[in-house]
């Protein structure tokens, strides 16, 4: 999901400025610890698509695994949403500076703000609809 979320949203997804809306999902680790794996494995493959060559794909896919085991071992959503948001701000920001000599503070507060975007206005509420409805407690059955 995390890669067909990614690579169909391409246009907002890779760049200095994004919001990649699948990072809305680094949330899932926090209700089902299996989803760390698939969340890092998504991440590769959506970074091998996106065209920002190996950096990318080592450093994209590493923060998104940074955030989702911190997420893991979050007390609560709220917090769990930070890590994606920090992980992405200080990785993806600095890779970004690298790969496109664009300004390295604005580049973290863009990558900040379409995390926030994704994890706090899309990601937050979405995990919230999904435990009313009992999603999580099926997967752990």
């Amino acid at each position: 999901m995390y890669a067909a979320l990614t690579i169909i949203l391409a246009p907002i997804s890779y760049g200095p400025v994004q919001c990649r809306i699948s990072e809305a999902l680094t949330l899932l680790p926090f209700y089902m610890p299996e989803a760390v794996p698939g969340l890092f494995i998504g991440c590769i493959f959506a970074n091998f698509i996106g065209g920002y060559g190996l950096a990318d794909i080592v450093f994209g896919s590493l923060a998104t695994l940074i955030a989702a085991l911190l997420t893991l071992k979050s007390r609560n959503i709220f917090i769990a949403a930070l890590w994606p948001v920090l992980s992405n701000m200080i990785i993806i920001g600095a890779m970004l500076h690298y790969l496109l000599d664009v300004p390295l503070v604005m580049t973290c507060i863009y990558v900040a703000l379409g995390e926030a975007v994704s994890c706090y206005i899309i990601g937050v509420p979405l995990m919230k609809v999904l435990e009313r409805k009992n999603i999580f407690a099926k997967f752990n059955e």
